[in-house]
């Protein structure tokens, strides 16, 4: 792996396939800019086939399948990165990642299961770009049962054209 291999290649070198950006569930917008900084909406864990992942992590879902849920979600954020800006080429930093865990009472490992989306990000993007600020909490409910929501902050360069991913409502 080269020092300056992009995003894009770098997806393909680790053989991972973007599936369908998301779409708001209620009445908000799933990506909007400001300056060179792109507001990413909270993600939560979607199949390719459209099924939601959900459960309690330290309840009905392990550590490591609450780490794998927040890849999940890391590979939809990269979704609606790639739909928003054409290209995740085009994203100079992954600036700041909130994480929040549907947790079990006693549960303490979100930074952990955080993880799983930074390593992705840090996998793509790299040393420079992908390493973040980041927050991982731990909540009691998360909308639809699901076990991980995660937002994001990215600097881009390049002019971002408005996608009108308003719901219906």
């Amino acid at each position: 792996m080269g020092l300056t291999m992009g995003a894009e290649s770098r997806l393909l070198e680790l053989d991972l396939v973007l599936g369908v950006r998301a779409q708001p569930v209620a009445n908000y917008r799933v990506a909007v800019a400001s300056g060179s900084l792109l507001f990413v909406s909270g993600h939560g864990p979607v199949h390719a086939n459209g099924a939601m992942l959900q459960g309690k992590v330290g309840d009905l879902l392990t550590f490591e399948q609450g780490y794998d849920a927040a890849r999940l979600v890391g590979m939809g954020l990269l979704s609606t990165l790639r739909a928003e800006l054409g290209s995740l080429d085009r994203v100079t930093r992954v600036v700041k990642v909130l994480g929040m865990v549907n947790c079990a009472p006693g549960f303490n490992r979100m930074p952990e299961v955080i993880d799983g989306c930074s390593d992705l990000l840090f996998d793509v993007f790299g040393k420079e770009r992908g390493r973040h600020a980041r927050s991982a909490i731990g909540v009691a409910e998360l909308p639809f049962d699901i076990p991980v929501e995660i937002e994001m902050i990215c600097e881009f360069e390049g002019v971002w054209f408005d996608t009108g991913d308003r719901t219906s409502r």
